[in-house]
């Protein structure tokens, strides 16, 4: 998600950190205020910082997840899916989209123009 929409959409990041723990998983981190805040990475290119939605940890590996809402700026959120799927391969760990009905298409699209059409989006 684009930080510009995080602050609109703050409830439905909450319902997926809720679906989450649901599932077993512990040690989340999220990119909102009461939460302890995940790693941010820096792009040396342009200055700006790569921050994943919410990271979590299960059975001893490190999950990534990116919640995928319809944005105004869909090449920010393809850079930066691009970006945390080459750290989690790199680093053994897995990457994850999650979404919601009404945005289906959009993130099937997205994933289809940066060429990740093997990852199936969590759907809530």
């Amino acid at each position: 998600m684009v930080k510009a929409d995080k602050k609109e959409h703050t409830d439905f990041i909450e319902k997926s950190v809720h679906h989450l723990e649901a599932r077993g998983f512990d040690k989340i981190r999220v990119d909102l205020d009461g939460y302890e805040k995940p790693k941010s990475f820096l792009r040396k290119k342009n200055g700006t910082t790569v921050t994943p939605d919410i990271v979590a940890n299960k059975d001893g590996k490190r999950y990534f997840f990116e919640i995928s809402l319809k944005t105004d700026e869909p090449q920010l959120l393809k850079t930066k899916w691009v970006f945390l799927d080459a750290l989690s391969r790199m680093k053994s760990d897995a990457f994850r989209i999650i979404t919601t009905k009404g945005h289906y298409k959009f993130t099937d699209n997205l994933l289809e123009d940066i060429n990740l059409t093997n990852k199936t989006p969590i759907k809530i």
